[in-house]
């Protein structure tokens, strides 16, 4: 008896229509990254973390060929996981430009110091 065993991961897109199932068994050893990475998000919502590795258009095509069909979700599952990606991207952004503007500060003021008190006294 042969056995096939699926290894999936499921990229919650809702403008592409709707979370589909990728079966990459046959890529894994194909994969730039290794097997390992596909491996670790395999069975569960791996969309965030293909996004945030910023794949290549070749890679996105490349999933397309392994598309085998979207996930069946209701409607309370579905919105729920609608909410939970707005409220996710609400929050996510503007932090970026804040932190910068600290660390230009206090290098702005480290080094007033070291010109008004340390090199100062080394004169």
């Amino acid at each position: 008896m042969f056995v096939h065993f699926l290894i999936s991961f499921v990229l919650f897109r809702h403008t592409t229509g709707g979370p589909k199932v990728y079966d990459i068994t046959s890529y894994l050893d194909d994969h730039p990254g290794g097997a390992e990475v596909m491996l670790d998000v395999s069975g569960q919502d791996a969309d965030e973390f293909f996004e945030d590795i910023g794949h290549s258009n070749d890679a996105r095509e490349e999933l397309k060929k392994h598309c085998i069909g979207v996930l069946k979700m209701d409607e309370a599952e579905l919105e729920r996981r609608r909410k939970a990606a707005e409220k996710k991207s609400a929050g996510a952004g503007g932090g970026g430009m804040g932190v910068i503007a600290v660390v230009v500060a206090v290098v702005a003021a480290g080094y007033f110091y070291y010109k008004n008190n340390i090199a100062t006294e080394d004169a």
